[in-house]
């Protein structure tokens, strides 16, 4: 209100005042979720919902690995899931460290 009476555009006001504000809830925002996104196509591929076989993604390799049979002969294919697992901690962390980094009001 106060940047309007001294006579401030509206661009002005939305680049020097609610751009700054905002920016830190928009990039934790964008980090914490990307975990749901990850874990939503993996386990929509996996369930045979998402890609298909043709299409690789972690859900298709994760689906591939759920035979115990197969899993004995060819134990590497619990790889993608040891991936998926350390992305999503990562993007986590990573979020949880960014909230911490640039909220402007903790002391």
């Amino acid at each position: 209100m106060a940047a309007r009476l001294t006579g401030a555009s509206d661009w002005w006001i939305i680049v020097h005042h609610l751009i700054p504000a905002t920016f830190s809830n928009i990039i934790v925002i964008s980090t914490l979720s990307m975990p749901a996104m990850i874990l939503a196509e993996s386990s929509m591929s996996f369930l045979g919902l998402g890609l298909r076989p043709p299409i690789t993604s972690w859900g298709v390799l994760l689906k591939e690995a759920q035979n115990i049979q197969t899993l004995v002969l060819y134990p590497w294919l619990l790889i993608p899931g040891i991936f998926v697992a350390v992305s999503i901690l990562s993007f986590n962390f990573m979020g949880d460290g960014l909230r911490d980094a640039l909220d402007p009001y903790t002391v």
